[in-house]
């Protein structure tokens, strides 16, 4: 039994999340990245992640091909880099601060915290591709996450 698109939407929009930025390189070397709110840690023993890329983006056949992601987890302040790698058509790196990681991955300046890995999987999932990373580096910021919930950014407010 199929649900209808937009109620399944609607309550998925619901559902509050964190907001990444994906990085790789291509074939050329080049920087390549993009929003990502589809990411979730797997496993702590080995250190897993995983990210859901649509079939159409962009990086998919970067990623499929190079082997290689990095998620940089965005602060609070960072909307406008959301946003920038959220466009289409335009070179999302342009006037973005990023440098190489340990393992050479694109790490975007100012994250709250990066995840450099190794693809160790990548799962055909209806319009996505699951691909799951095996951490080999990770640094980590103090700064408040951006988050994401029913079409709009947001802010954390620990409890006292």
């Amino acid at each position: 039994m199929a649900i209808d698109s937009q109620l399944f939407k609607r309550v998925l929009g619901a559902f509050a999340s964190g907001v990444t930025v994906v990085t790789t390189l291509d074939p050329g070397g080049r920087p390549l990245g993009m929003t990502v709110s589809a990411f979730s840690s797997v496993s702590l023993d080995p250190p897993l992640v995983l990210v859901c890329i649509d079939l159409t983006a962009e990086c998919h056949p970067v990623l499929l091909a190079a082997g290689r992601f990095a998620v940089n987890i965005l602060g609070q302040d960072q909307r406008e880099v959301s946003r920038r790698f959220a466009t289409k058509g335009l070179d999302r790196f342009d006037g973005v601060p990023s440098r190489p990681g340990a393992t050479g991955m694109p790490l975007l300046d100012g994250a709250l915290g990066v995840l450099e890995c190794r693809t160790v999987a990548a799962h055909p999932a209806g319009d996505h591709t699951i691909f799951v990373g095996e951490v080999e580096a990770a640094a980590a910021g103090a700064e408040p996450p951006l988050l994401y919930c029913s079409g709009r950014y947001g802010r954390f407010s620990p409890l006292a």
